[in-house]
């Protein structure tokens, strides 16, 4: 049987995964961090717009501007620099994404769940479909 956890075991608890990621396109290797919940709950709610439609546009480089990060955790791009991200190699992008959404708990279904639940589903403009696996 296991343990049960007491308060301060849970809140102490170093909980956050920190992945490795090569990405040969940047020549070289990025870390990856996985989000807060705090940090999820925020990012799926980036996606919906003032009128409660699903915004999938530039989704792959909002997640990866809030996981990129150093050795330590601290982000490397802030909000103001999605386009910046947006602009480089989607092959490159995927891979990162790939593993933001897995360390962060982001599914096909999040997503999916978000479509369903907004007034209009999908807004104009974001005519590819979700890059979740």
């Amino acid at each position: 049987m296991s343990k049960v956890l007491t308060h301060d075991e849970i809140a102490g608890a170093q909980d956050l995964a920190l992945e490795r990621v090569h990405v040969s396109e940047w020549g070289g290797d990025v870390y990856v961090r996985g989000m807060t919940g705090a940090e999820r709950d925020a990012f799926l709610a980036s996606v919906i717009d003032g009128q409660g439609k699903v915004v999938l546009d530039n989704l792959t480089a909002k997640l990866i501007t809030a996981t990129l990060v150093d050795e330590t955790g601290n982000r490397l791009f802030t909000e103001d620099e999605v386009s910046t991200l947006a602009g480089k190699s989607a092959a490159a992008l995927q891979r990162v994404f790939g593993v933001a959404s897995r360390l962060s708990g982001i599914s096909r279904e999040d997503v999916e769940g978000l479509e369903k639940n907004s007034e209009g589903g999908r807004s104009a403009g974001s005519g590819s479909g979700s890059p979740l696996h």
